[in-house]
């Protein structure tokens, strides 16, 4: 059995920014990652100007990640399209960009970091591994993302009756794309589900579904809904002509958006999508996952592993706002009347909807 001070389970964003966290208190910790290689996580790649700002405060330069800003939004829904500014500037990266410079980071701060390493039962504090090792530390930080770990696992009934996958495909480098999407953003809207299309730092876009079982049983596969969608909408389906026929399409299942872990116990901090799921419409999970990190490294510094119940509670609050209000604008939007609904989309309702989904400062 190893012992350590506090493990940490998982080397994405909430991963990684708990350690750059505890590198710089000086507290002794380690982080096990289960890929070998940073690989490019299921997600929209949007950071917010909030999540800007957590990651100047981790020592990161957003323009180390993408020089390039986001600074308008596109809806459409039918027929129908509404247009407006974003309150401030936004970047979109790809994870594996952002992954790889947030722990490269943690690892220059002086953070262990061992990969290969997958976690698949959690007793309490207990971390049993696929190697048969065995951890047992003071402090657990659960940060494994939308995989749940079996012990740890979110209830079943956050999935609701109709769940949620998530479904992300690569668009290669095209130059009516790129003027398109130049400093902008689009989000496309339809029955028991939406898109998000976002261009990144490799001159690739990124295109993100969120759409219920239904309506993909309905379509028969990722691959049909998409060649289905594009015939439905034509300001979508003009970008879903360009995917390679050839290009993998990633999908993840029974995504519980709307949760979170309102309780907690001493010594257990769930981070990211462990302590709350927003829709991803909000685009803010990166945001959640990047302050969950710093803030349960802070009070992990602060009050040690008695700290985490408390921290869990607090947490739950402040999430509260920002994804009761993405939850009530995701019913509306994949409403089979969305469309009827965007002509009151004014530009400043949009932006109060885009600066309320946003992470509150702790």
């Amino acid at each position: 059995m190893r012992r350590t001070p506090a493990l940490i389970v998982g080397g994405g964003l909430a991963g990684a920014a708990t350690a750059i966290g505890l590198a710089r208190a000086g507290l002794p910790h380690l982080l096990v990652e289960r890929s070998r290689e940073t690989g490019d996580a299921i997600c929209g790649g949007f950071l917010s100007w909030r999540t800007l700002e957590t990651l100047a405060g981790l020592g990161i330069d957003p323009d180390t990640l993408n020089p390039d800003r986001v600074t308008r939004a596109r809806i459409f829904a039918g027929n129908r399209r509404a247009d407006a500014a974003l309150p401030h500037p936004a970047v979109s990266v790809t994870r594996h960009r952002l992954d790889t410079v947030l722990l490269d980071h943690a690892e220059r701060l002086g953070t262990p970091v061992e990969r290969g390493v997958t976690v698949r039962e959690i007793d309490g504090r207990t971390v049993r591994t696929a190697d048969g090792a065995t951890f047992a530390p003071d402090a657990l930080f659960l940060a494994s993302g939308k995989h749940d770990v079996r012990g740890m696992a979110r209830p079943e009934d956050a999935r609701g009756p109709d769940p949620t996958l998530g479904i992300r495909v690569r668009i290669a480098p095209s130059p009516p794309l790129a003027r398109s999407l130049s400093g902008g953003i689009e989000l496309h809207l339809f029955d028991r589900g939406y898109a998000g299309l976002a261009m990144q730092e490799d001159g690739t876009a990124n295109l993100c579904l969120a759409v219920h079982r239904s309506r993909l049983q309905a379509a028969g596969s990722p691959a049909q809904l998409l060649a289905l969608l594009g015939r439905e909408m034509p300001a979508l389906g003009e970008w879903i002509a360009l995917i390679d026929g050839n290009a993998p399409i990633d999908a993840i299942a029974n995504v519980p958006y709307g949760w979170r872990q309102r309780t907690g116990v001493e010594g257990v901090f769930r981070l990211g999508d462990q302590a709350g799921v927003i829709p991803s419409l909000a685009g803010e999970g990166m945001g959640i996952a990047l302050a969950s990190g710093v803030a349960a490294a802070n009070a992990y510094a602060q009050g040690g592993p008695a700290a985490a119940s408390a921290w869990q509670e607090t947490f739950a609050r402040r999430l509260a706002r920002p994804i009761g209000i993405a939850s009530l604008v995701r019913r509306a939007a994949e409403s089979e009347h969305a469309a009827w609904l965007l002509p009151f989309m004014r530009p400043a309702l949009i932006q109060i909807i885009a600066n309320t989904t946003r992470m509150s400062q702790s």
